[in-house]
């Protein structure tokens, strides 16, 4: 059995995806490919997961590397001194950690995600790369651009010489949210005639009009932003919350659910 995967063409020494739901062995509402310790799955069952994983992309199992996301901007670079610490201290070490990046060949990072924005960098010139998670407060908080300012600074990134995979994630028609977190967005200095557009309650007993925020194109203002041409910047287009039958969706699942991984392996 090999994991059902979304893929991306970013670079021919360069294996980028995004996991489905498909082909795995977790139950219920984590069916059935869940590889993260953090969602209340069973953890016999995110085992096998990973295992499947780690096979089909040729890494150790030990090579995974998953942070424990808090939706915070901290940025964890995975190089020989992370992998020197025991199992215990690696897994510190990643704690509240939203982005990960490595120089490192066959080792696979990524980001879990049900709705929020899994971004993928790749540096063309320096063969470094970096995975991100971003929902609404990583998106406010600009981690993205965070993300980017740290690959310049630690490998000497030129972010005209950059790609960007913006993974499966919540759509603008699906993403409703009230005036408070719309007045966060437009007080943090986003473009929201651009970005949001009122649309009719999506519950039933509700009446009137929402707010709704398009968080994936939040990111990619950013990445525009951050120096990384429109042509270098790839988007899935795909809404979790309406694919949710193939993407997991905090929004459609519940919390208690799975999460979808975004990894990326320099080769």
């Amino acid at each position: 059995m090999n994991p059902d995967l979304l893929t991306y063409e970013i670079a021919p020494q360069v294996t980028a995806f995004s996991t489905k739901r498909h082909g795995g062995y977790s139950q219920g509402k984590y069916a059935a490919f869940n590889v993260n310790l953090y969602c209340g799955d069973d953890t016999q069952s995110i085992c096998r997961n990973r295992q499947m994983l780690c096979s089909f992309l040729g890494v150790d199992e030990s090579c995974l590397v998953m942070p424990h996301q808090t939706h915070q901007t901290k940025v964890c670079t995975v190089d020989d001194s992370f992998f020197s610490l025991g199992k215990e201290e690696r897994t510190a070490a990643l704690e509240g950690v939203d982005a990960v990046t490595t120089s490192l060949k066959n080792v696979c990072i990524g980001v879990s995600t049900a709705d929020c924005i899994p971004v993928l960098l790749y540096d063309t010139e320096h063969h470094v790369a970096a995975a991100v998670h971003a929902g609404w407060r990583g998106t406010v908080a600009r981690i993205v651009e965070k993300t980017v300012t740290h690959m310049q600074q630690r490998y000497g990134s030129v972010p005209q010489r950059m790609k960007a995979v913006i993974g499966p994630g919540i759509s603008l028609e699906c993403f409703e949210v009230g005036e408070e977190l719309y007045t966060v967005f437009a007080e943090a200095g986003f473009p929201m005639d651009d970005l949001a557009r009122r649309f009719p309650a999506m519950r039933n007993d509700e009446v009137g009009e929402k707010w709704h925020i398009d968080l994936p194109r939040c990111n990619r203002l950013q990445l525009l932003t951050a120096g990384l041409p429109a042509s270098q910047i790839l988007s899935s287009g795909i809404c979790t919350y309406q694919q949710s039958d193939d993407f997991f969706s905090a929004r459609r699942l519940g919390i208690q659910s799975g999460r979808i991984f975004t990894g990326i392996v320099l080769r």
